[in-house]
């Protein structure tokens, strides 16, 4: 297992739909161990193939909810569906997410509340999993990014704005820009 550099916002790997998986094989089995190692280092609660330079339908999560129960699994080709968004005032604060490529800020969005997550496992098996709250989240975020679509691709203003302000800012939104987790600092 390695941790694997992530990729930052403006490269084409993570603005472009993925690929499905056609056989889970030895270089899936190791991009996947990879991907935890690296999720963990950074540390995030998902982390797609895109964001580690690899154009591949899966991403891997590891979230503990409020009861304790640990949710940890990697979800290959999947399909989501999800409750319609609440029409409700957006909460800055509950709604605040960030995203491992684009290190260091957090933006309010909106996201379904609940969600259905159909996947197959490293073992080629399906299964399904209903999800709320933060889980949902989780999965609606990494689902956008094997469709080629950032967090802050859906923030609306004054958020959108002040999120390209901070691209800007940090010189990024150009290929080739990743960072190493347990090495660089992108945040500081």
């Amino acid at each position: 297992m390695a941790v694997r550099p992530i990729t930052i916002t403006g490269d084409p790997v993570l603005h472009s739909p993925a690929s499905d998986i056609a056989e889970i094989d030895d270089a899936i089995r190791t991009l996947v161990a990879d991907m935890f190692e690296t999720m963990d280092a950074a540390p995030g609660v998902g982390l797609a193939g895109p964001q580690v330079g690899v154009g591949l339908r899966l991403f891997v999560f590891s979230w503990t909810d409020d009861d304790g129960d640990d949710w940890r699994g990697v979800a290959i080709n999947p399909t989501l569906w999800q409750t319609p968004l609440s029409i409700e005032p957006l909460d800055d604060d509950d709604e605040s997410e960030g995203c491992l490529s684009v290190p260091g800020e957090r933006f309010p969005l909106r996201r379904a509340e609940g969600v259905i997550l159909r996947a197959t496992d490293l073992e080629g098996d399906e299964y399904e999993i209903e999800a709320h709250g933060w889980l949902a989240r989780i999965f609606q975020h990494e689902f956008d990014h094997l469709d080629g679509v950032l967090y802050t691709d859906r923030l609306e203003h004054p958020f959108h704005k002040a999120a390209a302000k901070a691209v800007k800012k940090a010189g990024w939104g150009s290929p080739g820009r990743t960072w190493l987790p347990g090495v660089d600092h992108p945040e500081d």
